[in-house]
């Protein structure tokens, strides 16, 4: 992408796949190990009429309405806003992007566009402007094929009925496939959509002319389906050590029947799996925070194998979200800064008016009043003794993961009596305590970390008591 080079995994759950008929779409924004991220809620009229991308220079008229929706944009707009994911008023999720990349072939007919619509701004200029998750598809795949992009990206979207997976194939060809309701997708910068079927419009949406493009260029190399990542797509040796063994790690956790014979280096693995059993937001939250944990390819680990795959939770994740829908209450954006595996994941639910205070803030260089910087400082200290002090980092996690269930169901109880403002001001006020309990949280558990270091200090000697 354009200034900043992303590097992420995402994952999508169909609502007959979950355990409490949810929908789910997340992603690790993985990029740089200190490069804060904020959490903002837009308001209802917020936005202005016309874009101009501080990434690309693309300008864009915008609805004169846009909607209300959460986002976690960076801490500087220098390089553009990369909004990366949220909620809007509608209930409809977005998330973007998922880095992939597109072959030669296809990038020799239809090049890269050097001032399209890249990843920095496309939540800025879809999220308000939809209703459905469909509209969502739709919207971005008529202002790529307008205006083209500059990467090759994947995106999520949602809404209370449905997930889709939408993908860019050049620079300006994309198509979208709909996640059946009882399967669940991983996916892990490749091009992952397989085979499109064009006459079944309620589960794959495209360019128009996709087809005609792919025929007038010869780029099918099996004319008898239309495999989208085989046409657009990459499988080479870099495909087998950084992409393909985070796709293998989803479907070893929640498909271990069915993915017995896979293995981290399988190539042509499938994109829409069934799970074993039903998966719940805390499956979500695993899989995001997976570092192959349990195999000898775990870099927290001292074997031969130790670092020879890219795992899915790193230390240049920014921030993992899982947008939550179909909820019987409101609506869920999870939210863990920075490293995921040493995080929390912090519920903010849709219809907040406002996030607290530390979370619209942090910056360069790290200050301990930004939510960023709170989780991070306690992960670099968790890092400092792994061995010692990750047994009391997973005690804060699992107590804090037990809260959030114990304040959502509270929070589910008394929505149904609360309409308009009231409801508002209660669904602020619960994410809110939540979170700034998590902060404290936090605090207390890197201040416990700091003086259990005092007595690590290289100048230490066995000094005789009575002296």
């Amino acid at each position: 992408m354009g200034n900043k080079l992303t590097a992420c995994t995402s994952i999508l759950i169909g609502k007959k796949a979950s355990i409490d008929g949810t929908i789910m779409i997340g992603r690790n924004e993985d990029a740089k190990a200190a490069w804060p991220k904020h959490m903002v809620v837009h308001q209802h009229g917020e936005m202005p009429t016309r874009f101009v991308s501080k990434d690309t220079r693309l300008e864009l008229d915008l609805p004169a309405e846009s909607a209300r929706y959460t986002a976690t944009p960076e801490w500087t707009d220098k390089d553009g806003l990369f909004e990366e994911d949220g909620i809007n008023e509608y209930d409809v999720a977005m998330s973007a992007t998922e880095s992939a990349y597109s072959n030669a072939l296809v990038l020799g007919y239809d090049p890269l566009v050097e001032n399209g619509l890249n990843e920095e701004a496309m939540i800025t200029v879809v999220l308000p402007y939809v209703k459905t998750a469909r509209e969502g598809v739709q919207r971005l795949g008529n202002l790529i094929a307008k205006y083209g992009t500059g990467e090759t990206n994947g995106v999520l979207f949602a809404d209370n009925d449905e997930a889709w997976y939408f993908e860019t194939g050049a620079g300006h060809y994309w198509v979208a496939q709909r996640i059946p309701d009882d399967c669940y997708a991983v996916v892990a910068n490749q091009l992952a959509i397989q085979e499109i079927d064009f006459t079944d419009t309620n589960n794959f949406m495209f360019h128009p002319g996709i087809q005609e493009f792919v025929e007038k260029h010869h780029l099918n190399p099996d004319p008898t389906t239309f495999n989208f990542r085989k046409i657009f797509g990459t499988a080479d040796r870099s495909d087998a050590i950084y992409s393909e063994p985070r796709v293998w790690a989803g479907h070893q956790m929640f498909s271990p029947l069915q993915a017995a014979n896979e293995t981290p280096e399988s190539t042509d693995l499938p994109f829409i799996m069934k799970p074993d059993h039903k998966l719940s937001i805390f499956d979500a939250q695993q899989y995001l925070s997976n570092h192959f944990e349990g195999t000898e390819f775990d870099p927290l680990g001292h074997g031969k194998n130790a670092h020879k795959y890219r795992p899915i939770s790193l230390a240049k994740t920014q921030e993992s979200h899982i947008l939550q829908l179909n909820r019987p209450g409101a609506n869920i954006h999870w939210l863990a800064m920075g490293v995921a595996a040493e995080s929390t994941y912090v519920p903010f639910f849709n219809g907040i008016t406002d996030t607290p205070a530390p979370y619209k803030r942090g910056k360069l260089p790290a200050q301990l009043n930004s939510a960023y910087w709170i989780f991070k400082h306690a992960s670099v200290l968790v890092d400092s003794h792994l061995h010692d002090f990750l047994p009391l980092l997973r005690d804060v996690q699992k107590e804090r993961n037990t809260a959030a269930i114990k304040m959502i169901a509270e929070t589910d109880r008394r929505l149904p009596s609360l309409k308009g403002a009231a409801r508002d001001t209660f669904l602020t006020r619960q994410s809110d305590g939540y979170a700034t309990d998590t902060l404290n949280a936090y605090k207390k558990l890197s201040l416990e970390l700091i003086t259990k270091m005092t007595d690590y200090c290289e100048l230490n000697f066995n000094t005789d008591e009575n002296l």
